[in-house]
């Protein structure tokens, strides 16, 4: 979930940390909002908070949750496979430099 760090050594793990690192050492008031938030999307649309976190401060990472917690189910379903189509992109970039 966005504002949680994840936990372990793994390959995964370590991106997700990276890629969510703005959270860190954000206001503890956001990093609040930002789990209510999370709880909250979670309610309306049934699955986690999904975001290309990368180079995003945690107030805009809050400011973007608060947004799409107004959005319709299509529109949302739409932001969430746009979001994942840039996560996969920076992870495969990320996989392929790993390899050369």
């Amino acid at each position: 979930r966005i504002g949680e760090r994840a936990a372990g050594p793994g390959r995964e793990a370590a991106w997700s940390r990276r890629e969510q690192s703005g959270t860190a050492g954000a206001d503890p008031r956001v990093l609040d909002a930002l789990a209510a938030g999370n709880r909250a999307y979670e309610e309306r649309f049934g699955h986690v908070y999904l975001v290309c976190a990368t180079g995003l401060p945690a107030e805009e990472l809050l400011a973007r949750l608060r947004g799409r917690l107004t959005a319709g189910q299509e529109a949302e379903r739409g932001t969430v496979r746009a979001e994942l189509a840039k996560i996969t992109r920076l992870r495969l970039e990320k996989l392929l430099g790993e390899e050369s």
